[in-house]
């Protein structure tokens, strides 16, 4: 018998023919799998920190060591670094401690670091050439690069970012002249006078 009820008179397909179910069951559904694809992405990345920096873990709270920075700001350290189509050049820019034999004719460590993407990271060492230091090897220059530029002795180290579709930057301590003096003067034995010299002598005591 019809009746003048629609909903009486609609077809009887079960729950599963309504939309409204498919989209209460789906959406979190869709929640789960990408929260589990966020945490592989994670995991795959390396973690959080892709520094490679020398950490020293103190009460659990983690320090980078600053000390070659402060020495390559002592110094006056800086460098350029130069992508050519198929080789990566290391020139020296200002510090005369580039300049010497002991730093010119060993090799340096290039470390370049993917801006995302720690599995992506460089580490490459170059050789003494004329110039400065050379390594034969190409670049992605697609994205851009953090670079880090430390010595054979690990004294000193520079840093820098290489932009997209860019190939030279300046490589320069991350510590200015400054922060370096007080870095020093913090680590030097108590009782020792400040290496610095631009500080001002004592003043005599008065009769």
């Amino acid at each position: 018998m019809k009746t003048d009820d629609p909903a009486t008179d609609a077809p009887r397909g079960g729950a599963l023919r309504n939309p409204m179910v498919w989209l209460i069951v789906g959406l979190p559904a869709l929640v789960i799998v990408a929260a589990f694809v966020t945490l592989a992405i994670a995991i795959r990345s390396g973690g959080s920190d892709a520094l490679p920096d020398d950490v020293k873990r103190t009460a659990q709270i983690q320090t980078t060591d600053l000390g070659p920075d402060a020495f390559a700001a002592a110094e006056k350290l800086s460098a350029v670094i130069r992508i050519e189509e198929r080789a990566i050049d290391i020139l020296p820019a200002s510090g005369e401690l580039l300049k010497t034999d002991d730093v010119r004719k060993r090799p340096v460590r290039l470390s370049l670091q993917h801006p995302t993407r720690a599995a992506d990271d460089r580490e490459l060492e170059l050789r003494p050439v004329a110039h400065g230091w050379r390594v034969d090897d190409t670049l992605d220059l697609s994205h851009d690069w953090r670079v880090q530029l430390v010595g054979a002795d690990a004294r000193w180290r520079l840093h820098g970012r290489l932009p997209k579709a860019t190939r030279a930057t300046l490589l320069q301590p991350a510590l200015d002249t400054q922060t370096s003096a007080d870095a020093r003067a913090a680590d030097a034995p108590a009782g020792e006078p400040s290496a610095d010299p631009s500080a001002s002598p004592a003043a005599p005591a008065r009769p």
